[in-house]
């Protein structure tokens, strides 16, 4: 890559963005293509001192926050939001943060709780680490998530999803309660200075803008443990679905989330996305 990549990006953004895109007037008498300096830096929350260091090449070290907020200001695709952390790591020379002293989420699943998982079939169940990884699930749960986008990828993440996939909003008509629920697990079953966790909170405030930073930085509140989430799926149309969290003695952070219809038209819609008679799975009250 080019000595200044990362710097030529935010240039490039810059130039693309018009002033009303960001609510700012358009003069005729403007000689800046797209958004000027000063004008990204009030929005951004910066000084235009730093924004030049940044661009110029002279600063190649910006905060997750600071990279965030100008994502946000630029009207970053999720895309753009990935090229421009990629951007700043090789622009550092930096490489994913580790600690010995913190061990890395855990990954594998005990035969046994692998054994109680398929035994809930064909509940909607998964299973999710300290970070909101996916690790294993019901058939019944595969059919629910998979058509939602839920399951993509080679590592899926629900706390990802949540904040990044643009279909989320989507699928969570609730969804800014979601988000808080999401936030509330993370900060409750690890310290925020565990290394994996600034890993993945310096990604996602890059990835995710303002609508992630500004809960993290909020005061925590406790995750809910039971409830009823609202779904919109593709194929089944609305869901009401009662979940309980069960945490897994003896694992780090693991946790077992146990979905079971809350009306009989949901009930019904799990029915047919698991091809089985009516009254397969009975509807419980949230």
């Amino acid at each position: 890559m080019s000595e200044n990549e990362l710097g030529a990006f935010l240039r490039a953004r810059r130039e693309a963005v018009t002033p009303t895109e960001v609510g700012l007037p358009s003069g005729s008498r403007r000689r800046t293509p797209g958004l000027r300096r000063s004008e990204v830096a009030t929005l951004a929350g910066i000084s235009v001192e730093y924004l030049t260091r940044l661009e110029q090449g002279r600063d190649r070290n910006p905060s997750p926050s600071v990279l965030g907020s100008l994502a946000d200001t630029l009207r970053l695709t999720v895309e753009e939001r990935i090229h421009l952390r990629r951007l700043e790591k090789a622009s550092n020379g930096a490489d994913n943060p580790c600690c010995a002293a913190a061990p890395p989420p855990a990954l594998s699943v005990r035969p046994t709780v692998r054994a109680l998982v398929d035994r809930l079939e064909p509940t909607p169940a998964v299973l999710l680490n300290r970070l909101s990884d996916i690790l294993t699930y019901t058939t019944g749960y595969e059919r629910v998530a998979r058509p939602l986008g839920l399951l993509d990828g080679d590592r899926p993440n629900l706390l990802r999803f949540v904040f990044t996939d643009e279909r989320a909003r989507a699928v969570f008509p609730e969804w800014d309660r979601v988000a808080d629920e999401q936030i509330a697990h993370l900060r409750s079953e690890s310290p925020m200075i565990d290394p994996h966790v600034v890993q993945l909170v310096d990604e996602l405030t890059v990835l995710a803008g303002a609508p992630f930073s500004d809960r993290v930085e909020a005061v925590p509140g406790l995750p809910r443990r039971s409830g009823v989430e609202r779904l919109t799926h593709p194929e089944v149309g609305a869901l009401r679905l009662s979940y309980e969290t069960l945490a897994l003695p003896d694992v780090d952070g693991q946790r077992l989330l146990v979905h079971l219809p809350a009306d009989d038209a949901t009930s019904a819609a799990l029915d047919q996305l698991n091809g089985r008679q009516p009254g397969g799975l009975r509807a419980v009250s949230g």
